[in-house]
């Protein structure tokens, strides 16, 4: 019997949240994407406020030279750059104060050391000249629109703490480059339009975020001593009823891992992020004013024992193709059945809407597709297994520590 209800789970549970996403993403697509502006035609404002655009860079040698040429093209008309140098052990010091002399509109703040992520954002909030804030990695491209979507939100919404941009794959010369490019169009892009729609989002992109600075003043700024400062900042934003908008035109190209040590390390890390956060914060959630919030948490929880339950019955089903197992336990096997086949349907389904709606910002990703179609078997397994190992180590984190640097695999280029 337990056995059962465990496999009914393990199967109802991404089939339901997959027609939630889909659902969700297809009703934002029709009520703020269809009849919206083209991503080279922002909304006009009478007034542009100036912005500031921060790059936090830890050995970023290899890349900064082209993120920064790509912020100095921004179209828009009053910004300034800071890059912030995190004891970066590479010529990226170096490189930063070189162009300086090209770019008179950025400014560089050096650390001695690796002082992590979350405490350059600081810095750099501090050191601003600007209430706005546009907060991109030290390896990403930003779209040359970029800018102006996210400040259109910022500005016309007073309640607006922060928007997430839309992350863009830029290596794809392998396979799981090519996978990536579906998880971020199909999955991630469908789930923050879904929760876009029911008015919380897990967490903007740490990679493109735009921030209303006195909104971060008021929550302390981005905590150093979480893995994750963006899911961090995300969930004390909106607990403390700031808004977190989704504005898929703010482009941006990035880099993601290639090899499969790369990528389990940054999955971890996500993972242990997610359940750092929640520990922290769960029982702040559990107050009436805070009950927008409650989605979001009920979908975390519930993707932790999904991911525990899933595991349960991959190893059983395995262990009792072999041995005979009490009728609880049993399992009809790991392999898909009719089920199977209902999830692999449900997501190709998932995977042409999400390639409907991206077309629009990524005309040939069509032909992703092939490679897309396999992807959800490397996603759930993936997601499960990361879940049941950073978990325990997120519960028995000692609090305070400092969360520093750690140089991340940047693809095959």
């Amino acid at each position: 019997m337990l056995g059962k209800f465990f496999l009914a789970f393990a199967f109802y549970y991404p089939l339901t949240m997959a027609w939630i996403w889909v659902f969700g993403a297809v009703n934002y697509y029709l009520r703020r994407e269809r009849k919206a502006p083209t991503r080279t035609h922002p909304p006009e404002l009478s007034h542009w406020p100036k912005a500031t655009l921060v790059v936090p860079c830890h050995n970023e040698g290899d890349n900064v030279r082209e993120t920064l040429a790509y912020l100095a093209e921004q179209d828009y008309p009053d910004f300034e750059i800071i890059a912030i140098n995190d004891g970066s052990r590479d010529n990226t010091g170096t490189i930063l104060d070189e162009l300086t002399a090209t770019y008179p509109q950025l400014r560089v703040v050096h650390f001695a050391t690796n002082q992590g992520k979350a405490m350059g954002l600081r810095m750099a909030a501090l050191a601003a000249n600007s209430e706005f804030l546009v907060c991109i990695d030290g390896d990403a491209l930003l779209d040359r629109y970029a800018t102006r979507w996210l400040m259109w939100h910022l500005v016309t919404g007073p309640r607006v703490g922060a928007v997430t941009g839309n992350p863009r794959i830029r290596n794809r010369s392998s396979l799981l480059g090519r996978l990536q490019v579906g998880e971020f169009a199909s999955i991630i892009g469908l789930i923050k339009r879904a929760q876009r729609t029911s008015g919380r989002i897990f967490t903007v992109s740490g990679v493109i975020a735009g921030f209303r600075r006195s909104a971060l003043h008021q929550i302390s700024y981005w905590s150093t001593d979480m893995v994750t400062e963006d899911i961090d900042v995300s969930w004390r934003l909106q607990m403390d009823h700031w808004d977190i908008r989704y504005e898929p035109n703010a482009l941006c190209w990035i880099l993601m891992p290639e090899t499969l040590k790369g990528l389990w390390k940054q999955r971890v890390r996500w993972a242990q992020g997610g359940a750092e956060v929640s520990r922290r914060y769960i029982k702040n959630l559990f107050i009436w004013r805070s009950r927008r919030m409650w989605p979001v948490l009920v979908e975390y929880i519930l993707s932790v024992i999904w991911s525990y339950v899933m595991l349960f019955v991959l190893v059983f089903g395995l262990i009792g193709m072999v041995v005979t197992l009490p009728s609880w336990m049993r399992m009809p096997g790991p392999f898909p059945t009719w089920y199977g086949a209902i999830l692999c349907t449900t997501c190709i389904f998932q995977f042409l809407i999400s390639m409907v709606i991206d077309r629009r910002y990524e005309e040939r990703i069509g032909r992703q597709f092939f490679w897309i179609i396999w992807y959800p078997l490397a996603y759930w397994l993936l997601g499960m297994l990361t879940t049941v190992v950073a978990f325990p180590k997120a519960m028995s984190k000692r609090t305070g520590t400092r969360a520093v640097w750690e140089s991340p695999d940047r693809g095959i280029r």
